[in-house]
């Protein structure tokens, strides 16, 4: 059995001093402090990361290029989660991980900047293979601040590693905000002159839109902006990478276990192995398809939302507003989720996102954008949001809880698994109409929700057997 079995309460320390209670709160303080940092600069990195992957559908839209690049960003961050997390966060430890890995990240922005595929390609294999380590050393940061701050505090591990993935996500998912409004301020100018005609957006746009048919129709919504535009968006998103960069390698702590660490890592195939090791826990395999979900429904809602319902049928400028409505809804429900499984479980969370999700698929098979209500995009855009909110903090949280004795290797396992799911969407997109990835997006909600209640039966049922046998030992 894989779960590991949550421990009792830690009990309060009866014999702590007056004078050592200012030194537990300068403790808790430093921890809530790098938990602040890290993720102030996983915002500012992902303002920049992700607003311009939302746009690579429609900016990079000729041959293909943005959504091709997209695929080989997360072509390499599956093999570099096979390979890499474990040996580069033994090596530099959590904290310098996340500062070279993000520096990797500023590379493709730049590289933006005269996009081609003598660039993209080049600059999207380092950025994914930069992701794996970066994404396991935040996972690995986090959980061990928690489970510390877990013992200071007097509470099990699991209710803090749910507080600080909430609050992380809350802080990262605002991303979402700042990234697409400062590209709609860019491209507002970009709006187009023409009216496009209804017929055209009926029978060619939301889940009628076929890439490979989009040349035999005229919709100016599809043009590309002004180079100029572009630059100065690149140029914003440049600068938020590397702030992102200058405040981890400044303020953020290193962790006294990187120390220990970065003297006995060598290049192996140790990853490769405890990645591959993991999937002999049947909990690991029933939760990939839910994993997969996770990718896929961000991948979807970044690539083929934005083109095909968005920019197909209101124009690229207002790609940005939709998904600030998409990042609003997210950030403040990582936050709210966070506060309510304390008091509800995951459960109903894991429903509510299902069920959001399961409606605006159904939804988007069946209606035809008008341009006319314009606030149904937005509607759509929010409750994607509140379903995303869900998958990613509490599916992260799910693994902390489940795999607390392999935390790398089921991080790993996480970021490999959803990595697929993105590289598969982005990999089809060109070649596949939007009605039947709307399909697919079901049939893997689906089979997700199905392996996550198996797994969750498990573990409730794990725990209450450790409890009966820890009240038998009792008497």
């Amino acid at each position: 059995m894989s779960i590991t079995t949550e421990s009792a309460p830690f009990a309060k320390n009866s014999q702590m001093t007056e004078e050592s209670a200012p030194s537990v709160f300068k403790q808790k303080l430093k921890i809530y402090k790098n938990l602040v940092l890290i993720g102030f600069a996983f915002l500012l990195l992902f303002t920049a990361f992700q607003s311009l992957q939302n746009l690579q559908s429609s900016v990079n839209r000729d041959e293909g290029l943005g959504l091709a690049s997209l695929s080989i960003i997360y072509a390499s961050l599956v093999l570099s989660c096979m390979f890499l997390p474990t040996f580069i966060v033994g090596r530099l430890g959590c904290k310098w991980t996340i500062a070279i890995s993000m520096f990797m990240y500023s590379i493709y922005m730049v590289c933006n900047f005269y996009a081609s595929w003598y660039t993209l390609v080049p600059a999207s294999i380092i950025l994914g293979t930069a992701a794996a380590p970066l994404w396991t050393a935040k996972c690995k940061y986090l959980t061990e601040t928690a489970a510390e701050y877990a013992v200071l505090e007097g509470v099990t591990s699991e209710a803090v590693v749910n507080r600080f993935f909430g609050i992380f996500f809350m802080m990262h998912q605002t991303s979402h905000i700042w990234g697409n409004l400062i590209s709609s301020a860019v491209f507002q100018t970009a709006a187009p002159n023409g009216t496009v005609s209804e017929d055209v957006i009926a029978n060619h746009c939301g889940a009628e839109y076929c890439p490979q048919s989009s040349s035999n129709y005229t919709n100016t919504n599809l043009e590309r902006p002004h180079q100029s535009q572009v630059w100065l968006l690149l140029g914003i998103y440049y600068g938020c990478a590397i702030a992102a960069v200058v405040l981890v390698s400044i303020f953020v702590d290193q962790r006294v276990t990187d120390l220990a660490r970065s003297v006995r890592a060598k290049p192996d195939l140790s990853e490769f192995m405890a990645t591959m090791k993991h999937l002999v826990h049947l909990d690991q395999v029933l939760l990939i398809p839910l994993t997969m979900y996770s990718g896929i429904e961000q991948a979807f809602i970044a690539g083929d939302f934005t083109l095909a319902f968005v920019t197909c049928s209101l124009g690229v400028h207002m790609v940005g507003y939709v998904m600030i409505t998409f990042g609003v809804t997210d950030a403040s429900f990582s936050l709210i989720g966070a506060c309510l499984v304390q008091y509800v479980g995951r459960v109903p969370l894991f429903l509510l996102g299902f069920v959001s999700h399961l409606a605006m698929i159904i939804t988007l098979l069946l209606w035809r954008p008008d341009p006319d209500n314009v606030y149904v995009f937005f509607l759509i855009s929010a409750c994607w949001g509140l379903g995303d909110a869900v998958w990613q903090t509490q599916i992260n949280a799910f693994y902390g809880v489940l795999f607390q004795d392999s935390t790398a290797a089921a991080f790993s396992n996480y970021r490999l698994w959803e990595s697929i799911g993105f590289l598969a969407t982005f990999a089809y997109s060109n070649f596949l109409c939007v009605r039947v990835k709307l399909w697919v997006v079901l049939a893997f909600l689906l089979a997700g929700m199905i392996g996550y209640t198996v797994v969750e039966l498990r573990h409730r049922s794990w725990n209450s057997r450790s409890r009966y046998d820890l009240e038998q030992c009792q008497k």
